[in-house]
This record gives C-alpha cells, structure tokens and sequence, in this order.
C-alpha cells in the first residue's frame, strides 16, 4: 500500500499523489517514511523532500513547516514549496551565488538583523538549487 502525500502551502497544493517512499527535512535531520510508519508529527526546516515514485525520485523545494503522517497519509504543511523539476537550474545556481556573497558581506559590515536576512535569503537559495539538482559544498 503506497503513502498518500500532500503538501500544502498557504496559496496552493504543490503535490497530491501516492508514494512509494519520502525523505524529509526535519528539523533533527533527514527522516524517511515508508508505508505502515508510525503517526508522527515533525517540524520541518527548509530543505529537499524526497519523493520516490515507481521508478524515479521526486525533489520538491521546502521552506520549513510541519508534516503529519497517519495512516499511510502525510501531509505536509510549508510555508512555500516548489517542484525541483520546474525550477531553472542555472538561474538557481546564479541565485544562490549571489545570496552567498550577499550573506558573506553581512558578515563582515552588516547589522544583525541584516546577518538574519542574508542567512534567510541563502539558505532559501540554496534549497532551491538542490532541488533543481545542484550539488553544493559544505
């Protein structure tokens, strides 16, 4: 029996389908759900979800929320989501270069509030390159 997934943000439903088998990015690191998992209630942090199907995996771009898992159901509630697969990569990649340097320069003369942004706006780029399927380096 598949997993029933759902994940909601605020404006509209970015998936509604079965699965074989998610990967979350949960606020303790990565955690995988299969059909038959325990009812679970987890925070999320921003990060790739892991969608796998029959024969392929799924990345959708979160921006932190919540997921509930009952039942073989999972819904996912985020405050934005995006399909790894509707995402440019290179504009991406550019993206999240940009929001490294941003932050990097924060850093050295910005306020903290400032700081905060930055970390914000590079983190949420950086999710956004890994679902398109950039590798970054820690």
């Amino acid at each position: 029996m598949p997993l029933n997934v759902r994940v909601i943000t605020p404006d509209k439903i970015v998936w509604d389908d079965d699965a074989q088998e998610i990967v979350l990015p949960s606020t303790t690191g990565q955690l995988g759900v299969l059909p038959g998992h325990a009812p679970l209630t987890t925070a999320l942090s921003a990060g790739v979800m892991r969608i796998r199907l029959e024969r392929e995996w799924k990345n959708i771009a979160l921006m932190g929320g919540f997921a509930l898992v009952e039942d073989n159901e999972v819904k996912i509630l985020v405050n934005g989501a995006e399909m790894g697969e509707s995402i440019d990569l290179e504009a991406a990649r550019t993206e999240y270069e940009k929001a490294q340097k941003e932050y990097n320069e924060s850093l050295k003369s910005g306020t903290r509030q400032q700081q905060i942004q930055k970390t914000q706006a590079m983190k949420k780029a950086r999710v956004r390159f890994q679902a398109a399927g950039g590798l970054v380096k820690d």
